[in-house]
């Protein structure tokens, strides 16, 4: 049985009135009570009612493109690229140009699928997902089954930057070889002869997280290092990095080397040698992931792996919109490529 506006209301125990302001955005409503009323919408595979009921399976002019952060530049890239695609290219079919929508989660999984939920009731014409995964089998499926129902109602899904989805209901999935990208950076690191390397991690709950730094430890198991001790998780961000070098020397203080998490991480680690005393290049060695603009730029030139963020994000944008053939299989692996600067140097020796 199809279920009606009177059944959300009853799972989310608000009036009718109050699911409607919900889904139609015209009246302010607690946000606690706005999460219940979408919760339950989802819960019923509530899309529409009455006469409206005709056009469920139609899709809109809405592109949504959810980012975790796009404060972040990792997602300011790609989703201002996807955008820019969207906009120039959107008008190619049938003249009918695309509203393009950046739906910031901050990192919440409850957020990620709230805005799966308000896609869907809009009828997106498409929806370009970013970044990692959460590792969190529960949450996956959730996923799963909403970007399921959006592509039985003509949504065209597409991933960039996170890793492939069982099932048929993705049009595209643009992966980054993370793993392939931290074992080149540890390898690099190898070869100047370091052999006490620190690494700042991401969240653990990432799937980022997760394959990157897999890769660093493919790297040093090959050279027979074991340093897992020598490994410290935190957030994406420049305070993280720099806490995180601070407890690393205290772990060892002969570390020749940190590798970074990402680009922003890499700033807060040099930041916390420099505040010790510590040259880099010339005691301690860093490499960040990711090639950000600022990163040519810092204060030594930063070692890094580049992600073409931008190709990437563009190609996402022309899959959504059908006007790049998807890739053999739905799914392209998109690699990084080494960027070796100044921040990295062979290991000094003693004496």
């Amino acid at each position: 049985m199809t279920a009606t506006l009177a059944d959300v209301a009853a799972r989310a125990q608000v009036s009718p009135a109050t699911v409607s302001r919900v889904l139609n955005g015209n009246y302010p409503v607690a946000a606690a009570t706005r999460e219940r009323v979408l919760r339950a919408v989802d819960e019923l595979d509530y899309v529409l009612n009455g006469p409206a009921s005709s056009l469920a399976a139609a899709t809109s002019d809405l592109v949504g493109i959810l980012v975790n952060d796009i404060a972040d530049p990792f997602f300011g890239i790609i989703a201002g690229a996807a955008q820019a695609a969207i906009g120039e290219e959107g008008g190619v079919r049938g003249g009918r140009e695309k509203l393009s929508v950046i739906c910031n989660t901050g990192g919440s999984p409850e957020r990620e699928l709230t805005y799966l939920t308000l896609l869907q009731r809009q009828r997106a014409a498409a929806v370009i997902v970013t970044g990692g995964a959460l590792e969190d089998p529960e949450h996956a499926a959730a996923v799963g089954a909403k970007l399921a129902r959006l592509a039985d109602a003509g949504t065209r899904i597409v991933l960039c930057g996170r890793p492939p989805l069982s099932g048929d209901s993705v049009t595209a999935t643009l992966a980054f070889d993370n793993r392939g990208g931290g074992r080149r950076l540890a390898e690099h690191l190898i070869g100047l002869g370091h052999r006490r390397i620190g690494y700042v991690a991401g969240p653990t709950e990432r799937t980022t997280t997760r394959h990157r730094l897999e890769g660093h430890q493919a790297a040093l198991a090959e050279a027979g290092l074991l340093l897992d001790h020598l490994v410290v998780h935190g957030s994406y961000d420049r305070r993280s990095g720099y806490d995180a070098t601070l407890e690393l020397l205290r772990r060892d203080g002969e570390l020749t080397a940190v590798v970074a998490a990402n680009d922003t991480v890499a700033l807060g680690a040099c930041a916390a040698l420099r505040d010790r005393g510590i040259s880099v290049p010339g005691d301690v060695s860093v490499a960040g992931f990711g090639d950000l603009p600022f990163s040519a730029d810092a204060v030594p030139g930063l070692t890094t792996v580049r992600l073409p963020l931008a190709e990437a994000g563009a190609r996402a944008g022309r899959l959504a919109l059908a006007l790049d053939p998807a890739p053999p299989g739905g799914i392209a692996t998109v690699h990084g490529e080494l960027m070796v600067r100044a921040s990295t140097a062979a290991v000094r020796r003693a004496g």
